[in-house]
């Protein structure tokens, strides 16, 4: 899918041009000649982030490089309570 790259100034001067561009593939929209922003029609946009199957924790686990992923459990301040069991 070829992208194509507008500045954050010709991107202002000419929106059409680059939802025209937008409809061949993704625009990248660079500030200070640095990628910031990308424009996609909403069709790519939900292809992209469409509803994904529900993955069981085995399966994440499984994957490539799992043990590489760095997780943070913030520590919880609430006092566990105790079960009523009555």
């Amino acid at each position: 899918m070829p992208s194509l790259t507008f500045s954050s100034r010709d991107f202002t001067r000419d929106v059409s041009a680059a939802k025209r561009a937008a409809a061949q593939g993704p625009v990248i929209i660079t500030d200070r000649g640095r990628p910031a922003f990308t424009l996609l029609t909403f069709e790519a946009y939900k292809k992209m982030s469409g509803k994904r199957k529900a993955t069981k924790i085995a399966d994440l686990l499984a994957m490539p490089n799992a043990e590489l992923i760095e997780l943070e459990i913030p520590r919880s301040s609430e006092l566990a309570q105790s079960a009523d069991l009555g």
